[in-house]
């Protein structure tokens, strides 16, 4: 999911700002662009183990905040659908719980040393 949001952003950041600036954040670019960053740092984390269980925690701190902030209480008078998708970003937050508490796992986790020789 971070992989895809991040590609979405760097293909069109002003479309991304836009968005960013409709939910009445300041400085709507700066944060597409610290978006788009943190997306991507979240994303080589996963994938190769490293600062796994901190960014697990970042990510689901993120996940909640983008709920709350893109889809909370105040949009769902205008669009009951709102809802939904503010729910959605609970379980997704309850997964990144569930990684950072056990760990990165064997097969894509980064080790010292050669491949399978830990």
């Amino acid at each position: 999911m971070f992989a895809m949001g991040a590609a979405f952003k760097f293909m069109d950041m002003g479309a991304t700002a836009g968005y960013i600036a409709a939910a009445g954040f300041p400085f709507p670019l700066f944060l597409a662009w610290c978006a788009a960053i943190l997306e991507t740092l979240l994303v080589i984390a996963f994938l190769t183990g490293a600062f796994f269980t901190p960014a697990a925690l970042i990510a689901a701190i993120y996940v909640l905040f983008l709920g709350f902030a893109f889809h909370g209480p105040s949009h769902w008078a205008g669009n009951q659908a709102e809802f939904g998708a503010f729910m959605s970003h609970f379980p997704f937050a309850a997964g990144l719980l569930f990684a950072a508490a056990h760990g990165p796992g064997s097969v894509l986790a980064f080790r010292q040393g050669w491949p399978g020789k830990a």
